[in-house]
Parts: C-alpha cells; sequence; structure tokens
C-alpha cells in the first residue's frame, strides 16, 4: 500500500476542512429548514381538521339538543331520525380529530430525516479521522 503525502501545507489542508465543514454545516442547516417547513405544512392540514371537526361537533350538538327538544316532544317519531343524523356527525367530528390530533405528534413535525443525515455525516467524519490516524 503506497501512502501519498498532500503537498499542501498543513495549514492549507486544516483550512480546507474547516471550509468543507462550514458548507457540510450550512447544508444541513438548510435541510433541517426545509424539513421544518413541509412539517408545519402537515401540522397546519391537522389544525385544518381540527378546526373541521370543533364545526363538526358543533353542528352535532345543535342537532342532537334539536333532537332530544323533538323527541320529548312527541316521545317517538322525528326526533329519533334527528338523533341518529346527529350521532353520525358527532361519529365524523371524532374521527376528524384524531387525524388532526396524529398530524400535529411531535414526531411527525421534527426533522427526523435531517437528524439521520447529521449523524451520517458524523459517524463519516469519525470513520475518516480514525482512518486518517492509522495510514500514518
Amino acid at each position: 500500500m503506497s501512502f501519498d503525502a498532500d503537498p499542501r501545507p498543513t495549514g492549507t489542508l486544516l483550512s480546507d476542512a474547516v471550509n468543507q465543514l462550514t458548507r457540510l454545516v450550512r447544508g444541513e442547516v438548510a435541510l433541517a429548514k426545509a424539513e421544518v417547513a413541509q412539517n408545519v405544512k402537515s401540522a397546519a392540514l391537522g389544525i385544518g381538521l381540527l378546526v373541521g371537526a370543533v364545526v363538526l361537533v358543533l353542528v352535532g350538538l345543535f342537532i342532537l339538543a334539536e333532537a332530544l327538544v323533538v323527541a320529548l316532544g312527541e316521545l317517538i317519531g322525528d326526533g329519533w331520525a334527528a338523533l341518529i343524523v346527529g350521532i353520525v356527525i358527532l361519529a365524523v367530528a371524532g374521527l376528524l380529530a384524531m387525524r388532526g390530533l396524529n398530524s400535529l405528534k411531535p414526531e411527525n413535525i421534527a426533522p427526523s430525516r435531517t437528524l439521520a443525515n447529521v449523524q451520517a455525516d458524523a459517524q463519516t467524519i469519525k470513520e475518516n479521522v480514525h482512518n486518517g490516524d492509522h495510514k500514518h
């Protein structure tokens, strides 16, 4: 195995290493910003779904209240139909709320791909530094 020494001075090599590390960090920061922006959009969708769920809950409660009034007024008849409709609307609102809350979980917002890239970069740097120590 032959080892060709780099003819550049140590200062230049260190400067190049620092520049490369700086570029790497800047790239990872840019990736993190992009990933967080994408995850915030997903969170915004979750918030929209929650707003939809709240609206449906209010409508469902209104229908259930109306159904209760009608049911109590007539004891049987049209009120039960309104009661069933109110229950169905509340069930749909529950599904929307669960989906919206799932979109807002911290693990769905965190920049997981960037973290994985940073860990891989750190491992590569460690391996290169470790292997560089054994080439001398």
